[in-house]
């Protein structure tokens, strides 16, 4: 029996929310993987990759349950072609919020949809710049907590958002999900909710 929901394969509370926001049922069960990056691989390539291995893994575990997909994204923030990843503690974070002032950088989030007839992917992407901080900004936007599970060391739909100039691109790719590329694949496997609920409220 086909079931009317899909997997996010993701503990990420703000792919959850954006999720929500265009109407999508579905259910949270996190992915474990690896997330080492290999040797010379390209960021969106890498962030492909994780983003096909999460919904792969989740996809496997919960065959039996016959989910009408799964859902997994990966994130990952670039400056100078370096990705800037999680911050570890308080000086990597505020070793990437320094090098992130007063630059542009770039944010890539991979999707990766896993359906019975196989998986489809897609990018969003954002170019972000920062206004110039200052180490007291700095230090005092590590002591909020919002940094510690954001890649580049900010939320840009929380407190970081103050750091934030302009944005060119995406700016749901910068929170973690591009809801416009989701909403494609999941209209490809003929699941646009998001529609539905569109036109019921007509």
């Amino acid at each position: 029996m086909k079931k009317d929901f899909i997997y996010l394969a993701s503990a990420s509370p703000r792919r959850s929310a954006l999720l929500e926001q265009i109407g999508v049922a579905f259910r949270v069960q996190p992915a474990s993987i690896s997330e080492s990056q290999r040797p010379g691989e390209p960021s969106e390539d890498f962030a492909t990759r994780l983003a096909v291995e999460k919904a792969d893994a989740v996809w496997d575990l919960k065959t039996a349950e016959a989910p009408l997909a799964v859902l997994g994204a990966d994130t990952t923030v670039v400056l100078d072609g370096r990705m800037l990843g999680k911050p570890a503690d308080a000086d990597h974070a505020f070793a990437m919020l320094t090098a992130l002032s007063g630059r542009v950088h770039r944010v890539v989030t991979a999707v990766a949809l896993r359906h019975a007839g196989g998986t489809a992917t897609s990018i969003g992407s954002a170019d972000v710049a920062f206004r110039d901080t200052t180490p007291a900004e700095r230090r005092a936007y590590w002591a909020t907590g919002e940094p510690f599970d954001k890649a580049g060391g900010y939320g840009i739909q929380g407190k970081g958002a103050i750091f934030v100039e302009s944005i060119r691109g995406s700016y749901s790719a910068v929170v973690g999900l591009p809801l416009a590329e989701t909403a494609q694949l999941l209209a490809s496997i003929g699941e646009p909710r998001w529609l539905r609920n569109i036109e019921d409220a007509a």
